[in-house]
């Protein structure tokens, strides 16, 4: 018995032993796969903004957003209204940063309970366009005039 352990255990020690690879370097670890971002995790801005980027997220914008966020983004709508929510101002300097782009991100990908928000479904608008949609909205607030100072 004890030499069938011994037997066992000498050959799962070979087994999980390194061995160098041919040209005498010891072999790289190979990365383990990388498992599927978590609903809320955030993915990194992968984009650089260009003019037709943001031409595509101005669409998009008017597409999905406009209707309860307004044109300009003010989020004063009628639908808005009637519903009687209260919507980020996006031309507010001030309550925009209050939020990072990965909060952004993450609400436009998934919703929100509080303000009745839907996902942006990945179908509609893939990561890189959310994170243009996030600088198109941002330009909404660099565009209004700085308030005065107090």
């Amino acid at each position: 018995m004890l030499k069938s352990f011994l037997l066992f255990s000498a050959v799962v020690l070979i087994a999980f032993t390194p061995t160098p690879t041919l040209g005498g370097r010891p072999q790289e670890a190979t990365p383990a796969p990388e498992a599927a971002p978590a609903p809320t995790a955030t993915p990194a801005t992968p984009m650089k903004v260009t003019a037709e980027s943001q031409a595509k997220a101005k669409t998009l914008y008017q597409i999905d957003c406009a209707m309860c966020h307004g044109d300009n983004g003010n989020g004063k709508t009628d639908l808005a209204k009637s519903m009687g929510l209260t919507i980020t101002d996006f031309t507010d300097a001030k309550a925009m940063a209050s939020k990072t782009d990965g909060q952004l991100f993450d609400i436009i990908r998934n919703g929100s309970k509080d303000n009745k928000m839907p996902p942006e479904a990945s179908g509609r608008a893939n990561d890189t366009m959310v994170w243009n949609l996030i600088h198109y909205i941002r330009l909404m607030a660099k565009s209004q005039p700085a308030p005065p100072a107090q």
